[in-house]
Order: C-alpha cells, then structure tokens, then sequence
C-alpha cells in the first residue's frame, strides 16, 4: 500500500524545510572552521565559538521544526530573517570586519529572502546588508581604524551584494510572473452552456488577463459558414461582436505567417521586425505581418498573433497593446490560443447539439401527433361519413354514433390537454411511471376497438419487473401504429397482439385478417430498408430504439414481429 503524499509540502513549507537546512549546515562547517582556523582578531574567538555554537543549536532546532511540524507552525519567516541578519552582521563584526569569512552568510539570507518573498525579499535585504556591511567598514575604517581593513575589498563586497541582490530579484521576479501565468491558466473560464456573446466575453477576458495585455480580438470562420467573425474586448470593460464577408481581410496575416504565431513590438512599421515561431525555435522576420486595413481598424502597434485551430473554428488571437513583448510571451500566446480554439469549439459544438436536439424533438412530437390525435380525428371523419348514410333511414343509430363521436372528440381533447403538459415536461411526461404497461395497452386498446370497430386480442406474457417509462412509451404507440394501419389501410376487423420478452429483448407480434400490404411475401429490416417498403413511422421508431422489424404479408392478412432492447428501470 503506498504512501499518501504529505499534506504539509506546500511551496512555502519547502522553502522553509530549505533554509532551515542551509542553516544548519553553515553553521555546523562555519563553527568547524573556527575551531580548526580561529579568526582574527583573537581577542574575540571565545565569543565567536560560543556564538557559532549557540547558532547552530538554533538552527537545529527551527529545522526539525521545519520537517517535523505542521505548516501552521511555521509562520516565523520575517522574525528568523531578522534574526539571521543581525547575528550575521555580528559574526562580521567580530571576525575581521570588511574582509570577514562570514560575509558569505548574507548571500545565504540572500538567496532564503529570494525563497520566501521572490523580488520584493531580495531587494529588501540586500538593502539591510548592504547597510550592516558599511557600518561595520566604516566603524572599522573611521573608529578604530583598523591598520588591516582594505578599501578595495570592501568596495568590491559590497558591490557584489547589489549585483548579487539584482540578479535574485530579477530571478523572483520571473518566478512571480510565472506564477501569476500558471495562476491565470488555472483560472481560465470553463467551457459552459450559455448564451455565445456571454462565453465569448469571458473568454476574451480571460486572455487579457493571462496575457496582460489591454485589449484583445477573436477573428475565426466556422465550418460551412461563409463569415468572418470578429470578437474585441478591451480593459475598459468594453466588448462587441460581428461578421464580416471574408474577403475584406484577405489574409488576415503575412503569407509567410499563415502557419506560425508570432510577436511584434509594433507592426505598424513597413518593414516591421517580427518574432515568429518554428519547428526550430523562434526566428526572425521582416515584413507587413497584419493586413493593413484590420490593423487600421484596431490601430495595431504591439502585437501577439496566435493562431486558433480547432474542429469546427480556424482563426486568429490578437493580443494587443502590451508593452514589452518577449519570446515567453510567444510560447504563452499558442497555449492561451489553445485554450480559446478549444473553448469555441464547445461553444459552437454545442449551440449544433441544441439545434439537432430540438429537430429530434420536432420529429418526435410531430410522429407522436400521428399516432395519437391525428388518427383518431381519422376514425372520427370515417364515422361521420356513416353518419351521413344512416341519418335518412336510421336516425337513432345515427344519433348513437354521434354520441360516441363527441365522447371520442371529448377524449381526445383530454389527451391532447395530457400530450401538451407532458411535451413541457419531457419525452415521457408526468404520468410516465405512475400506470404499468399493461394497463396502458388495455386503455388502448378499448379506446381503438371503439374508434375503428376492430376486434382486438391483448396476449401480454410477463415482461419483467421495471421495464423502462422510455420504453413503454415507445411500445404504446408501436402497438397503436400498427393497430391503425391494420384498420384504416388493410381493412382488418380482428387483429392479435401479443408482447413476451425473449433473450434480452421485447418481441411484439401484430397479426390481423387484413387484405396484407402492397407487396407480399417475407420481409427483414434490412430488406424493408433497402427496398423502401412497409409502414415509414412504425419503422422510424423502431429503429430509433435499436430493433428489427419482419413483416409476412399476403392477401389474407399480414403479420409483423418486431424486437426491441430490453431496457429496466435500473439499466
């Protein structure tokens, strides 16, 4: 079982667990080197041992508290640097001033400020030690005048702690921006649904932000779209977005800069200097980067150009205004363009999802209209034509089918009501779990004997326990598709309905008396396919589920057995 990493090595924990360490091994090899070599002048090498020795009991005892505590304890940086510089100054005092071994003792708070507070830490530091180090040349050069001071060294040591202190701060300085970078990518905007002008505003946003530059501009062309968008944001909170015909900018970029992303301190020139990358590290370039009149219209002068290259979206990134451009800035430039051709291409991948969702929903619901209020306001006109018939010569049968015409047109108003309700509230409605399967098909069944004077036998085996409301909602208007077609365009009178479950799947069989289909014989879905045969929304349903349907049709009547996958509640 291996081990859980420690919770207390964060960054700062690590510097401390370093400086604690340097400590003790400076003060460990600098109290050996005193006791092998005791420095001058003598009067002082008992002070400088006992100091030595009680320094490195201290550092021992803030390392183990470094490696062995928990981080929470370890807030007594600024207070152990305090200390470190004035024990250091002393040890200087005391160990031949100016020239003194232990001067090296400030590189080390040096280098431990740099650790803890990057640039800000160096220079303030430096600024201290450089203070301890003159007082104590000057002390030892105008007080006790020191026949052994030496004015060169002490010049040269103190200039080496500026140039040193200047080095380090520009290195913490790196490191903060580095921080700040890595900080920023971290934060980028997620990739979320939402309204494209919002999405896109964020986005641009964020660039600036990672990029620190003032203003920013998005222009890329969607597949099978004939426009060029342009998206611009700037510092001041202000944000457009348009389309343009492509050929207004064409190219956007230099030819020689179609492939490549690239820098230029301003682009305004005729022969600007550009920083452009390459499979072989950032080169040089001299040219018009920018088409003239898209860089008058944003009046580029500093320029990062990063090319966004993603599925559905190809383009360009302008980073505008920054003040001083480098090539880290370049390397930043494609990971931020990364990251914008990415969150376009969620943007625009999932405006087409919604789109194709909603077209799905459109088929559905106009399939489901068919199946359900479309042909039971069929049966209705077919019983009115009989109305028409039997009016002269038999009234009171007449008058009975017109009763149970406005109780079929009552019903249905009340099933539209339900039809409507349950679109809002998704394709399987409100009431979806709340009746079994079987009672649903012997309501439809009653509802259809009486709409088109069939004769309908309901065989229902056992289908299992929690059959899925998605799937028993599509068997309804299978069941109802096929039971229609069997009366309105084969003239059946009596139909069979049986439902089982067998290896893994649900197989329905409608058998009716009809006068069959227009073609006869034996038919697979693949031939039904290929051939363009049989009942176009029974089969579109049917395969949107996964299954087959067989049909046998002849002039005595036609059978069809479907099988669709199973599907439970818990699956």
């Amino acid at each position: 079982m291996g081990r859980l990493p420690d919770p207390n090595y964060a960054p700062r924990v690590r510097a401390e667990r370093l400086i604690a360490t340097g400590r003790v091994v400076l003060a460990a090899f600098s109290l050996l080197a005193v006791w092998i070599a005791p420095p001058t002048p003598a009067g002082h090498t008992n002070a400088t041992t006992l100091l030595l020795a009680a320094y490195l009991g201290y550092a021992l005892m803030l390392a183990l508290v470094a490696w062995f505590a928990y981080a929470r304890v370890l807030r007594f940086g600024l207070l152990t640097h305090a200390l470190d510089l004035a024990l250091f100054s002393l040890f200087v005092y005391l160990t031949e001033g100016p020239a003194s071994p232990f001067f090296t003792y400030f590189v080390f708070a040096l280098v431990a400020a740099t650790l803890r507070w990057q640039s800000r830490g160096a220079l303030w530091t430096a600024a201290m030690a450089v203070l301890a180090f003159n007082a104590v040349g000057l002390y030892a050069a105008q007080v006790i005048r020191d026949p052994n001071f030496e004015l060169d060294r002490f010049f040269t040591r103190s200039a080496y702690l500026v140039v040193l202190a200047s080095l380090l701060a520009a290195l913490g300085a790196h490191e903060e921006r580095r921080r700040h970078e890595l900080a920023s990518l971290a934060a980028w905007p997620s990739a979320v649904f939402g309204q494209p002008n919002a999405v896109l505003r964020e986005l641009l946003r964020g660039v600036s932000h990672v990029l620190n530059a003032p203003r920013a501009v998005l222009a890329w062309e969607e597949t099978d779209e004939p426009w060029l968008y342009f998206a611009a944001w700037s510092g001041a909170g202000e944000f457009s977005v348009w389309r343009e015909p492509p050929e207004r900018y064409a190219p956007l970029v230099a030819e020689p800069l179609a492939d490549e992303s690239f820098l230029s301190s301003d682009a305004s020139l005729p022969q600007a200097a550009v920083l452009r990358t390459s499979a072989t590290g950032p080169q040089q370039w001299r040219g018009v980067p920018v088409d003239p009149e898209l860089r008058s219209r944003f009046g580029m002068r500093a320029v990062l150009c990063a090319r966004v290259h993603g599925q559905c979206v190809d383009g360009r990134l302008f980073s505008l205004d920054k003040r001083s451009l480098t090539a880290d800035d370049l390397v930043l430039g494609e990971i931020v363009a990364w990251h914008v051709a990415a969150s376009v291409d969620h943007l625009l991948l999932s405006g087409r999802l919604e789109q194709a969702a909603a077209a799905e929903e459109r088929v559905r619901l106009s399939r489901d209209l068919h199946d359900g209020v479309l042909q039971s306001l069929t049966g209705a006109a077919l019983k009115l034509e009989t109305v028409q018939r039997l009016w002269e010569t038999h009234q009171q049968a007449a008058r009975e089918r017109l009763s149970e015409i406005q109780r079929l047109i009552a019903e249905e108003q009340r099933n539209l009501r339900l039809f409507i309700r349950d679109s809002k509230l998704g394709p399987l409605g409100a009431m979806a779990g709340e009746t079994s399967l079987d009672e649903r098909l012997r309501e439809l069944v009653r509802r259809l004997e009486s709409v088109w004077g069939l004769q309908v036998e309901l065989l229902l085996d056992s289908l299992g326990t929690g059959i899925a409301d998605g799937l028993a909602y599509e068997i309804c208007h299978i069941v109802q598709e096929a039971l229609v077609n069997a009366a309105r365009h084969a003239g059946a009178s009596q139909v069979r309905v049986a439902l089982r479950r067998q290896d893994g799947q649900v197989r329905i069989t409608v058998a009716d008396n009809g006068h069959g289909f227009a073609f006869h014989g034996h038919y697979d879905h693949s031939a039904l396919t290929s051939l363009q045969l049989g009942p176009v929304l029974l089969k579109q349903r049917v395969e949107s589920l996964g299954g087959a349907l067989e049909i046998d049709s002849t002039k005595d009547g036609a059978h069809l057995e479907i099988a669709l996958p199973y599907r439970s509640v818990d699956a």
